[in-house]
Parts: structure tokens; C-alpha cells; sequence
């Protein structure tokens, strides 16, 4: 009799057990449940059911959580309003996404209006280290000058004052950058950093080593360089540049005009994204050495027929002189 009772109980409670839905916990402890969530878990949260989506859109949530990975947005103006974390995270934390390419069509499309550039550009930079954030700075650039529009674009993070690293010699394999471009005017950001380095080289004149961190827009890439004295953990300089397929420098003009097109664009999943962003830095890398291989080669026959037209005009010249 008691063993059947206790069956029935077991039963009684398995059914409470199971009518109870998550959003039936209290408020506070889902709460604290979902601040421990990465954000693109807490996205997802969102739109799970309508009962998670209020406390999934959290002002404080995402602030907490976009501080937590990006340390230097404390410093930036334009981020003070907690509404904008939210927004924020969905433009920084996913890649650029490749451009599409046109359709198909016989008629001309027509010229899309000129987009306005951004007047100023924020750039929010964190350097990690094994896990550990070892820089944090946020640079503030004027777009609009005309110095900046025609020179290579460069923006300096970090230059020639370096800083020691608290933990032991760094390991340049060991360094993730995070670099975000953000317009105060529109608050629209983008992920300019591939997170993970790209590329290690060694310069074996100075004695440094340099880590790229790349991210292709379209037919321009920009790369961050993180140059170190790994014998004695010391970062000397953190930059952005921007080239095209050809290896050149891009002016500030077309590179701000790739950025402000990216922004406005779409975004690739963050999750698995570095990988992608790899492959296509790869991609770009393999299509500038296959141009310059072409540029050498043509190149080289150019001066194949000017050697052989000049060769030409001078036996031309003897034959003419033994005929006199």
C-alpha cells in the first residue's frame, strides 16, 4: 500500500515538476540567470517567447555584458545611454559580411547617391593576453580633414610609447585585439579586428614581432599590427591600415567610404566567425601574390620586347654601316 503511495506521489510530482515553465520562475532569478549568458545566447533568449523577451532586452544586461568584453567602451562618449549596448553588440560582435555580388542583368543599374562619410570615427581597442585584458584605449579620429582623406589611412592606437605586460615574455600567438570602429553620429559600429591573429612574422633586423589582425571589406582589407618585444613583454605599438588587392595604401577617403558601406551592410554570425574571417584574409592574401606574380610576368615580357626591339635597331645599325 505505502509503495503505492509513494508511486502515486512520485507521479504527482513529476507532473508539477514538468507544468512548470521557465518564465514561471521569479523575475530576479531569471535575471540572474541571463547576465550569465553570452550575447548571442541572450539574443536568442529573446525571442524564445514574449514572457524572456523584456528581461532579455535588459538595458543593464547588455551593458554589463558589452563592459565585460569590451572594457574600453567605458571611455566612449556615445555609449553612455545603456539602450545602446543592446544595438551596439549586434553591429561589433558579428563580422563584416562579404559583399554581395550584383545580379544578373542586361540593363545598366542605375548609380546609387553618393553615401555621406562619417565626420569623425571612435575607435575602441582592447588587447588581450591569454584571457587577460593588457590594453584597453579609445582613439578618437578626425575623418573629415583633408590631411586624413588623402593620406594612407592609418589610425594609431598606440605609438612607440608601449607598455609592459604584467604577466611574463608575451606569446604573439596568445593575443586576441579587439578594434571597433564606431560614428558617434549614427551610433553604427563595426568589428574591425579578426580577433584572432592572422598572421605572426618575425622581424629578425629589430628583433620584433609583429601580429596581424585583418578583416576584408569588400576589395580593401584592414589590418591591425600589434608590434612586441616578446623577449621582454613589451608592446610597442598597436595600428590600423587599410590596403587594397594590389598590396598599395588606401587613402582615408576610400577607406572610410569601405567602413561607413560596411556599416550600413549586413553582418555574419560571430559564432564560427573568425574562421570565416581567416579564410577570406587567406583569400585576399593569395589574390594579391597571384597579382603580382602577373604584374612580374608581364612585366618581364615588356622587357623581353623592348630588349628585343632595342637589339633590333642596333643590328639594323651595324647592317647599315657595312653597307656603306
Amino acid at each position: 500500500m505505502g509503495g503505492g503511495l509513494g508511486a502515486v506521489d512520485a507521479a504527482a510530482g513529476a507532473t508539477a515538476a514538468a507544468a512548470t515553465a521557465v518564465e514561471d520562475l521569479p523575475p530576479d532569478v531569471l535575471a540572474l540567470v541571463l547576465r550569465r549568458l553570452d550575447g548571442a545566447s541572450l539574443a536568442a533568449v529573446g525571442c524564445a517567447c514574449s514572457g524572456l523577451r523584456d528581461l532579455a532586452a535588459d538595458p543593464d544586461t547588455w551593458r554589463a555584458l558589452c563592459l565585460a568584453m569590451w572594457p574600453s567602451l567605458r571611455d566612449v562618449p556615445c555609449c553612455a545611454g545603456g539602450h545602446h549596448y543592446r544595438a551596439l553588440f549586434a553591429d561589433a560582435f558579428p563580422f563584416p559580411a562579404a559583399p554581395a555580388p550584383p545580379p544578373p542583368s542586361a540593363s545598366v543599374p542605375a548609380a546609387s547617391p553618393p553615401r555621406s562619410l562619417p565626420a569623425r570615427l571612435v575607435s575602441a581597442v582592447d588587447l588581450r593576453h591569454g584571457g587577460a585584458c593588457i590594453m584597453s584605449r579609445v582613439v578618437e579620429t578626425d575623418a573629415s580633414s583633408d590631411w586624413f582623406l588623402g593620406a594612407p589611412f592609418r589610425v594609431d592606437a598606440l605609438v612607440q610609447e608601449g607598455f609592459t605586460a604584467c604577466s611574463a615574455a608575451i606569446a604573439p600567438a596568445e593575443l586576441s585585439l579587439s578594434w571597433i570602429l564606431i560614428d558617434p553620429s549614427t551610433g553604427r559600429a563595426l568589428n574591425a579586428s579578426s580577433r584572432r591573429p592572422v598572421s605572426v612574422d618575425r622581424k629578425w633586423l629589430t628583433g620584433d614581432t609583429v601580429a596581424r589582425f585583418a578583416v576584408v571589406l569588400g576589395g580593401i582589407a584592414l589590418e591591425a599590427a600589434v608590434t612586441c618585444d616578446e623577449r621582454h613583454g613589451h608592446v610597442r605599438e598597436v595600428s590600423l591600415c587599410a590596403e587594397d588587392g594590389d598590396g598599395s595604401g588606401v587613402s582615408g577617403r576610400d577607406a572610410v567610404a569601405a567602413v561607413a558601406a560596411a556599416m550600413a551592410s549586413g553582418r555574419r554570425g560571430g559564432r564560427g566567425g573568425e574562421g570565416e574571417a581567416r579564410r577570406r584574409y587567406e583569400e585576399f592574401v593569395a589574390g594579391k601574390r597571384a597579382r603580382k606574380e602577373w604584374n612580374a610576368r608581364r612585366e618581364g615580357m615588356v622587357d623581353l620586347c623592348c630588349s628585343g626591339v632595342g637589339a633590333a635597331a642596333f643590328l639594323g645599325f651595324l647592317v647599315m654601316l657595312a653597307l656603306r
